[in-house]
């Protein structure tokens, strides 16, 4: 009979796919002021890098770099980033962008603004009664 027990244990002993070699692997850092760099690539093709640095008064450390590989059809992914006080932000060919708006829509945002901008509209009803909400 199957019974239930702990899985097995797994073998680190030998690699579980082809061994891929690493062709480039440099690094810097940090330093004292916490500046780093690094760059390493694959040999199926896969390469990221990264550089960093403190910055503002309270030294968060700000980052760009980026990464690429191959499909397997064969066509490549790059995608590149900046990491700063910001945010995170990736830009790349492969990543969905929205649908441009139709021009109703840019006008209705824009009827908004100018209507946000001439102040406060007066309200029309009857007023609140004391006690509800």
């Amino acid at each position: 009979p199957q019974g239930y027990g702990p899985p097995a244990r797994p073998s680190y002993s030998a690699p579980s796919g082809p061994v891929v070699p690493i062709l480039k692997d440099d690094r810097q850092g940090p330093d004292q002021a916490g500046n780093y760099n690094f760059n390493f690539e694959t040999g199926d093709g896969i390469s990221r890098q990264e550089q960093g640095a403190p910055h503002g008064p309270a030294g968060a450390v700000a980052a760009q770099g980026g990464w690429s590989f191959t499909f397997p059809d064969g066509s490549p992914g790059v995608f590149k980033f900046v990491a700063d006080g910001a945010g995170y932000r990736v830009e790349s060919p492969l990543l969905p962008t929205p649908h441009p708006l139709p021009p109703h829509a840019i006008a209705q945002i824009e009827f908004a603004r100018q209507q946000e901008a001439a102040g406060p509209r007066p309200t029309y009803g009857a007023p609140a009664r004391p006690g509800y909400n």
